[in-house]
């Protein structure tokens, strides 16, 4: 799977913005550091891809779509983190 657009990083920089903004959380980061900080992690999830797919058992792995691999991912750090109303 590609890296998002620019477009795209720019529209979800400025959705994850609003997050912090809404929820009243507090984000010791710069707006140019926050950008820079969503850049790099949608590099990551790109470069790692392969590496969560192959984690995967067989039967998921063959049978998952990439959305439904997103979803579980998703779901996992959510429910770690405790973040949004997973």
């Amino acid at each position: 799977m590609a890296d998002m657009t620019t477009v795209q990083r720019a529209q979800t920089h400025a959705e994850l913005m609003r997050e912090f903004s809404d929820s009243r959380t507090s984000c010791s980061l710069t707006k140019l550091q926050l950008r820079a900080a969503l850049d790099a992690a949608d590099t990551w999830v790109s470069a790692n891809a392969a590496a969560f797919n192959t984690a995967l058992p067989v039967a998921a792995r063959t049978a998952l779509s990439a959305t439904d691999k997103a979803k579980l991912l998703m779901f996992v750090v959510a429910k770690r983190f405790k973040v949004g109303a997973v």
